[in-house]
């Protein structure tokens, strides 16, 4: 019986040395084999990632390129916007500018018109005026004895004569002239009469112009009586 036992053990470590040759070929030989199949799977993915990775470093080149591109548009966009801001300011400037101006000439013209108004007003009074001097003229030369010429600058003379008993050619002499306000004004007087100025400011207020001639004459002829 220990024969029998002796003799399976030994059968039994044959078969496992044969069974573990013949394993450990086989395992060698796959392990061979999908060792190259490993590797040409690699090689494989290796070519395809390193082609997908060209592809993304050009993507990644091109996106650069592109926010490059992007950053020169907004930058010049940042430009063109600063720009467009200053000739808007420009121009409500010149728009304000030519508002002033305008209202400026429309104040001038309102102020020109007013003083032709004015103007014509005064001219119109001062006309009315030598109108009054012109009708009352013969009147004065007829019966008072009085010369009336027109001198320099727009002025009437007024030449009195039979006024001293004793010289009755011995002129008494007045110059009268219109001034720019439109009022009488005596520019002369020979000789001098002390109340001509109160004459010339009664007449202002009066525009009696027949008195104020006849009452320079009553001082002058109070006068050639001194």
């Amino acid at each position: 019986a220990e024969d029998e036992v002796s003799l399976f053990e030994k059968d039994m470590k044959e078969f496992w040395i044969q069974f573990k040759m013949s394993y450990g070929t086989e395992q060698n030989n796959q392990t061979s084999a999908l060792r190259d199949l490993c590797k040409e799977t690699i090689e494989a993915l290796s070519e395809k990632w390193s082609k997908k990775l060209k592809e993304e470093d050009l993507m990644i080149d091109k996106i650069r390129e592109y926010n490059n591109e992007i950053l020169q548009q907004n930058k010049y966009i940042a430009e063109k916007e600063e720009q467009l801001t200053e000739i808007k300011a420009k121009i409500n400037q010149e728009e304000e500018e030519q508002k002033n101006l305008n209202d400026s000439i429309q104040k001038l013209k309102e102020e020109l018109r007013k003083k032709m108004e004015i103007k014509s007003s005064k001219n119109k009074a001062a006309k009315e005026k030598v109108e009054q001097v012109s009708k009352i003229k013969a009147l004065f030369e007829e019966h008072l004895a009085l010369e009336i010429r027109r001198i320099h600058d727009e002025q009437l003379q007024f030449i009195f004569r039979h006024i001293d008993h004793k010289d009755p050619d011995k002129p008494y002499i007045f110059t009268l002239s219109i001034n720019e306000q439109g009022d009488y004004e005596v520019t002369s007087c020979t000789p001098p009469l002390d109340c001509i100025a109160e004459l010339q400011l009664k007449l202002r207020e009066t525009n009696n112009f027949s008195a104020f001639v006849a009452n320079v004459r009553k001082a002058f002829t109070a006068l050639s009586y001194k």
